[in-house]
């Protein structure tokens, strides 16, 4: 995840704009929250733990905004706090600074000074003691329904080699607990509910867990709980959950909704899992491009083959250059398999530790942990050698990527 995180505090609601567009153009920033009142300021940072509040001063700061200030940095002195104003008095500097702020921004915000200040705040952040690490997040995702996203991430999460929490984001029809073989008591729905008061216990209590190193945060158990759960709930969530956890893994729905796309910007990989038949990958490149225009980096973005048999008829190189996008998994079509995995809830990985499809599953892992373990199953490349290695003499019935490419995003 994100390096730092910000809470921010302006009665101005063009400047709170202007500040969080600012802060998340940069890769290293995610705002947690946006406050308007100073109480909501208070109970957020004392919630979440921020590793920067960034206060808008008025021009006529009061005491009252010392105070707060100074408040501030008795009961969180890992956090920074940074204050900010336009037309700034010396005096008014000055008073921030004795008040306990360690940074001050003038607005607008000029670029190479916020690089400046948010260097100095990961450096407080390290010698401060907050430099625990976030856990890696993976979002499991395609845009086309039936690919098999709940399984592959059910599956995913029990393969991680690391603590792990699987996040049941498909919030009308989630299904990842019966993967798993759980009964959940509390879900989603509950942590929005209670956010404002929210400890190390009450956040155990709404976790089910499944294993030592795997657990999960269930969707809401009842559809019409779902309409409550907010994009802010879900980045809360992943950030008080990323400091538990090693790794989070998001069970995503087959929509671009607001909570998808909130959740998709916060993870560090993608996987988009495509089935290899037209109407997959059309809905592959749809999405990629669809993530292209969400400035998403390459590199965040893993396309994972679901279902895969030799015996289909595609020149995976050809689609390889139809999705401009390199296929990093293979996962092996073993219906019998998956069809009684999930009939027992218990994750292939583990009831088949020796199949073809575990061994795949536990690749991507390792991938996507940028894990470089020897042990790890063999590489992509070696895979499609010996599938580029078969006659291709025959190419009746073969897929047509022509009518694809007239397929528009």
């Amino acid at each position: 995840m994100h390096s730092l995180s910000f809470i921010t505090l302006s009665k101005d609601l063009a400047v709170s704009k202007e500040i969080r567009e600012a802060l998340s153009a940069t890769s290293r920033v995610r705002v947690l929250a946006e406050s308007q009142d100073t109480e909501t300021l208070l109970v957020d940072t004392l919630r979440l733990r921020p590793s920067a509040v960034l206060i808008v001063l008025e021009a006529d700061a009061s005491e009252k905004t010392f105070s707060l200030i100074k408040k501030l940095s008795a009961a969180v002195p890992e956090t920074a706090i940074i204050t900010a104003a336009s037309n700034a008095s010396p005096a008014l500097i000055l008073g921030s600074m004795r008040a306990g702020a360690r940074e001050f921004l003038q607005l607008p915000i000029i670029i190479d000074e916020l690089r400046t200040v948010l260097d100095h705040v990961a450096e407080l952040c390290i010698t401060e003691g907050q430099s625990h690490k976030q856990a890696r997040v993976t979002a499991v995702f395609s845009s086309k329904g039936g690919a098999g996203v709940s399984f592959l991430s059910a599956n995913l999460a029990a393969a991680m080699n690391a603590s792990t929490l699987l996040v049941d984001l498909n919030l009308q029809a989630g299904d990842a607990a019966s993967f798993m073989g759980l009964s959940p008591k509390y879900s989603l729905a509950d942590f929005a509910a209670n956010r404002n008061r929210l400890d190390d216990a009450l956040i155990s209590s709404m976790l089910t867990p499944h294993s030592k190193n795997l657990s999960l945060l269930a969707a809401p158990l009842e559809a019409h709980e779902a309409d409550d759960i907010t994009v802010r709930d879900v980045s809360e969530v992943l950030h008080l959950m990323g400091r538990r956890y090693e790794s989070i893994v998001l069970d995503l729905p087959h929509t671009f909704d607001p909570l998808t796309i909130a959740a998709l910007d916060l993870a560090d990989d993608v996987l988009l899992v495509m089935t290899m038949d037209i109407p997959g990958i059309r809905s592959t490149k749809r999405a990629l491009k669809v993530f292209e225009r969400l400035g998403y980096p390459r590199g965040k973005i893993r396309v994972v083959v679901n279902r895969w048999s030799k015996s289909i008829d595609v020149e995976l190189q050809k689609v390889e250059a139809h999705l401009d996008e390199q296929l990093v998994g293979f996962v092996p079509n073993d219906y019998p398999r998956v069809i009684e995995s999930i009939n027992l809830g218990q994750p292939l990985v583990q009831s088949e530790p020796s199949s073809k499809l575990t061994i795949e599953i536990k690749r991507i892992a390792y991938l996507v942990q940028g894990n470089t373990n020897t042990n790890s199953p063999q590489p992509r490349r070696g895979l499609l050698g010996s599938v580029f290695g078969r006659s291709r003499n025959n190419n009746n019935g073969s897929l047509e990527l022509s009518a694809m490419t007239t397929e528009s995003a």
